[in-house]
């Protein structure tokens, strides 16, 4: 298969990851003779650092033309700690999603055997989780009309929906509950707000379609709380932009690090595969940054074109990687001789040779920076 990737790998910790990403995509090119042709193109703060816009006209313009849309990370201190930017890097983000019509958010949510002891919540809690969650993306809070008032001591944020909105994102956790564990929670905050009252009628109506899957509804705070007391009751959870990004952030603890969460975010033309995880400018340049989540983000990619022996893979491979501690600092302090790269590197070197990496990545313990 031949595949045109956009690159957009942004600010921070964002082009040292989305290289992991690459590198790994390029074995799995050279191991199934696939042909993945990668661009790249500026996006978030160093993108208004040089054209004064946080999603230049071109870089909007590749990611039209491309198959698939590979994104780092963005923002920038300097715009972070000042509220009163009117040119941010977030807006590009925004935008991309908006332009591209990226509704579907789906991140998934794994606690992997290997890291239970790195949670910060009990063993016997997380074990067996794994959740997928949907997050509608280009509506809601984010999206709606903001005002302020004139003497700037008032601000309001429009929160609206419709049904084709709910809907089409509704029928894609349902369908993938349907290849699950045949559950879908909707999560919202129907007993206050009537956007939620809304998606609760259209989720009801729509859940008759797929009698085969429960559905389970939560408001938001107790979903909240639920998540850190039994996350394995979770399969799919199906809910707004804004509720969407608290639960998804919070889930992430569930596996030890922000760093091992991939995401998706697709429509019906377009699609973009990015970790969760911020820009983290404090680690730029260090090695320290952990790739897995792009890499994973990048399996992702794979399983969206249908190819799924790729993807299982890298999965393989990731794995592999968290048993032999093959890790940045984050999860793993104990060698902190392990860079980012050199986790690309494993996991890249596991992908051409599965049955021999294991004993060649034994040296990087060693101090060894390259594979033998």
């Amino acid at each position: 298969m031949k595949l045109n990737i956009a690159v957009l790998a942004g600010d921070g910790i964002g082009p040292e990851v989305t290289e992991q990403a690459i590198k790994v995509l390029k074995a799995i090119a050279l191991e199934f003779d696939h042909s993945f042709l990668f661009k790249s193109a500026p996006v978030g703060a160093i993108a208004i650092d040089e054209q004064n816009d946080p999603l230049p006209d071109d870089t909007l313009a590749l990611c039209k033309s491309s198959d698939a849309i590979l994104f780092g990370a963005i923002g920038h201190p300097k715009y972070d700690n000042d509220p009163s930017a009117k040119i941010r890097p977030e807006q590009g983000l925004l935008k991309l999603r908006k332009e591209l019509g990226l509704y579907t958010n789906i991140r998934p949510v794994k606690a992997y055997d290997t890291l239970l002891e790195k949670s910060p919540l009990k063993r016997h809690i997380i074990k067996g989780t794994d959740i997928s969650i949907y997050r509608e993306l280009t509506g809601g809070i984010y999206f709606g009309e903001k005002q302020i008032s004139e003497d700037g001591n008032t601000a309001s944020d429009l929160c609206e929906y419709s049904r084709m909105e709910i809907e089409r994102i509704a029928h894609l956790a349902f369908k993938a509950a349907q290849s699950r564990s045949k559950k879908v929670t909707l999560v919202d905050k129907a007993n206050v707000l009537e956007t939620s009252r809304l998606w609760r009628k259209v989720v009801t109506e729509l859940a008759t379609e797929y009698p085969d899957v429960e559905l389970d509804f939560l408001f938001v705070d107790n979903a909240a709380m639920q998540m850190i007391l039994n996350p394995k009751q979770f399969d799919v959870i199906l809910t707004e932009n804004l509720f969407g990004d608290v639960i998804s952030d919070e889930a992430s603890v569930i596996g030890g690090s922000i760093g091992l969460l991939a995401s998706a975010s697709v429509g019906d033309k377009y699609s973009m595969f990015e970790p969760i995880h911020g820009s983290y400018p404090q680690a730029t340049g260090k090695g320290i940054a952990n790739p897995i989540a792009s890499i994973l983000s990048a399996a992702m990619l794979l399983e969206h074109f249908d190819l799924f022996d790729e993807a299982e893979l890298i999965k393989e491979a990731v794995e592999k990687s968290l048993k032999l501690e093959i890790t940045t600092p984050d999860l793993n302090a104990t060698y902190d001789n392990i860079t980012t790269s050199k986790v690309g590197d494993f996991i890249a070197d596991f992908i051409s040779n599965p049955t021999d990496t294991n004993i060649n990545f034994n040296n990087i313990h060693l101090g060894q920076s390259t594979i033998i």
